[in-house]
């Protein structure tokens, strides 16, 4: 299985860690990284990783009103968020001094 933390799952980290601190929606979710990014990732960027998140066990669905899907971590979620969050501090931490003398 694929981990949440490669280059490629760089976007289901996010997701994971954005749903690790409230129960959102596929539109809340795209709205949060608008919010943070400047631009809102299209459905079709966004929906492929809940459902890899969701069909790994690391969210799950809960039941809301109408047909909004929410999703929730999972035990397994908050595990896997976890050891993401260890690798990408070690990964980008040790570019630190490299970016600080590149970036003002």
């Amino acid at each position: 299985m694929e981990s949440c933390c490669s280059m490629k799952g760089f976007l289901t980290f996010i997701v994971l860690r954005l749903i690790s601190k409230k129960n959102m929606s596929g539109e809340e979710v795209r709205e949060e990284i608008r919010k943070r990014k400047g631009t809102r990732p299209s459905p079709g960027t966004v929906y492929p990783v809940l459902k890899y998140l969701n069909k790994s066990g690391f969210i799950e669905e809960i039941k809301h009103k109408g047909k909004i899907k929410k999703y929730k971590i999972t035990k397994k979620g908050k595990k896997e968020l976890n050891e993401a969050t260890q690798k990408f501090c070690m990964l980008f931490y040790d570019m630190k001094d490299d970016l600080s003398r590149r970036c003002y």
